[in-house]
């Protein structure tokens, strides 16, 4: 028997999109938060450097504004990008008023920091630790609003639309989310009046990723099963460097590190940046990652290596004390010898395409965030324009739903979730297994550098495993792992597809097979729909 839950808001995802979100709306509306895990578990309670604002004398819009455009490699949708930044300041303030501690100097003027790609320094942070900051004292007020129920170990399987009632229609609405109890194998039906989709990122497509465990890339899987338009997913960011250790679980030491004075250096010492651009360790995170996959190929070595030893120590820990702490557990001293780094899959420009308030294609479904397609990051995201463009957009929703709130009725007679003639799972070497598999192959022939022959592979191979899973899907009563898989397999094919459409190389997208921009046929989105 399914459980039925009425709300008017649901909101699938717990990082600081949803929950600035939730915290808006909350004050007009009873809003039901799910999330898989943990509530404090989010790409947002793992980034680390800060968010872009323009606050400073010395700064304006507009510098933001032209620093994002030229990451974006020509491909940012510039009228949302002055929208992100316009806006972001008074979320700032808004975000202080919330109860955030952001690091400031000793005259209390909040204290700026620099990334690479940015003119000017732009960073507000919390130490090295912002968006833990950010993500507790928002769940502190959540916690605290009598309008909110927040659902921890909560898995959104599918999104209720016509299709479950066998309406056939062109105008697909969301009428909210069958749901997985994990903790007590609940099945949940949650309806809702809007949903909005604040699920982050899909790090874990990949085998190495500084994401957490859960970014598995839920929300765009379940969208474009429903029918939603998913756009730009060939352009994955690889964060340059992440911590290379056997135990380290690919931990991101912070671009704020090279724009603290840090020099990417190879085994035996030498710098190799002023080869690749004349920023050197402060050009944009694409050309670093390339960089370093190409000193890496070149070598052979396994790694390379991040220096601040130059540095003075006291200020290198001051700046940076949980990056300092965390290599000093793996039996690294960042002030006297080398952190050892590989680049890692950070990041995703692509995802649900959504208009300049959250509005996905499919009619009161909404998605804010890194699972969120706005077109302010082009083909490659500015440091720390991520946890901004959240708050902005998650924002410029609220207002939209509160607007249109009071009209929207649910009167569509929903089933309840069929598990008929499923068994409870017993191959779970399947489960994993291919998950490996899919992981590797897209970490093999679809990490930073690509090619025509390696995109053909990765597509012939995860197109296998899709169907296998599928099958397996269909017999097996549901759980997270199964899930999680399917989820990651739908999120690779689109991957794959995208990066097969784009015949040039661009931003986040280099294939050897076309290294050139191309302008004329390519300074478009990319496209995909399921039906």
């Amino acid at each position: 028997m399914t459980e039925d839950i009425q709300t008017d808001v649901l909101v699938i995802g717990s990082g600081i999109g949803g929950l600035y979100f939730a915290l808006n709306i909350a004050d007009h509306a009873r809003v039901t938060i799910i999330t898989k895990k943990e509530s404090c578990e989010s790409n947002t309670n793992w980034a680390q450097g800060g968010i872009a604002a323009t606050i400073d004398q010395n700064d304006s819009a507009e510098l933001h504004i032209n620093d994002t455009l030229d990451a974006g490699a020509g491909l940012c949708n510039k009228p949302m990008v002055e929208v992100m930044v316009n806006e972001g300041p008074q979320h700032i303030r808004k975000l202080i008023e919330l109860g955030v501690q952001f690091t400031t100097t000793d005259n209390d003027h909040l204290d700026l920091g620099r990334e690479g790609g940015h003119s000017r320094k732009r960073i507000v942070h919390a130490s090295d630790l912002t968006g833990q900051e950010v993500e507790h004292a928002l769940l502190e007020r959540v916690n605290q609003h009598p309008n909110i129920t927040l659902l921890e170990h909560h898995f959104a399987i599918e999104l209720l639309t016509e299709h479950h009632v066998h309406i056939k229609t062109n105008e697909i609405s969301c009428y909210g989310a069958f749901v997985l109890d994990t903790q007590n194998r609940k099945l949940k039906k949650v309806l809702s009046k809007v949903t909005m989709l604040a699920s982050g990122g899909l790090g874990h497509v990949y085998l190495h990723t500084t994401n957490p465990d859960i970014a598995t890339g839920d929300g765009i899987a379940m969208a474009y099963r429903a029918g939603a338009l998913i756009a730009n997913m060939e352009f994955i960011q690889f964060h340059p460097t992440s911590l290379f250790h056997p135990k380290a679980k690919s931990f991101l030491i912070s671009e704020a590190v090279r724009g603290f004075g840090g020099i990417l250096r190879l085994k035996n010492g030498q710098a190799f940046m002023k080869k690749y651009d004349p920023r050197e360790n402060l050009a944009p995170r694409d050309i670093v990652a390339r960089a370093i996959d190409s000193e890496m190929k070149k070598t052979g070595d396994e790694c390379v290596f991040l220096d601040v030893t130059h540095l003075e120590p006291e200020k290198t820990i001051q700046h940076f004390p949980n990056i300092y702490e965390t290599c000093l557990e793996f039996g690294i001293d960042m002030t006297k010898e080398m952190i050892p780094v590989v680049p890692a899959a950070h990041y995703s420009c692509g995802g649900i395409k959504t208009d300049d308030v959250g509005r996905s294609s499919i009619n009161r479904l909404y998605a804010c965030g890194e699972t969120s397609c706005t077109g302010v990051h082009g083909a490659n995201r500015l440091a720390s324009n991520s946890l901004l463009e959240a708050l902005v957009f998650a924002y410029r929703s609220y207002k939209d739903i509160k607007q249109t709130l009071h009209t929207i009725h649910n009167n569509l007679p929903f089933p309840d979730w069929d598990d008929s003639g499923t068994t409870n799972p017993e191959e779970w070497i399947l489960v994993s297994h291919n998950k490996k598999e899919a992981q590797q192959v897209m970490n093999d022939y679809v990490g930073i550098v690509r090619s025509d022959l390696r995109l053909q592979r990765a597509k012939r191979r995860i197109e296998f495993l899709k169907e296998e899973t599928e099958a397996y899907y269909k017999r097996t009563r549901i759980t997270t792992e199964i899930l999680e898989l399917r989820n990651i397999i739908k999120v690779a094919s689109l991957i794959i597809e995208s990066a097969i459409k784009r015949r040039e190389s661009r931003g986040l997208h280099y294939t050897t097979d076309y290294p050139s921009k191309d302008d004329k046929h390519f300074l478009i989105d990319t496209e995909l729909r399921s039906f």
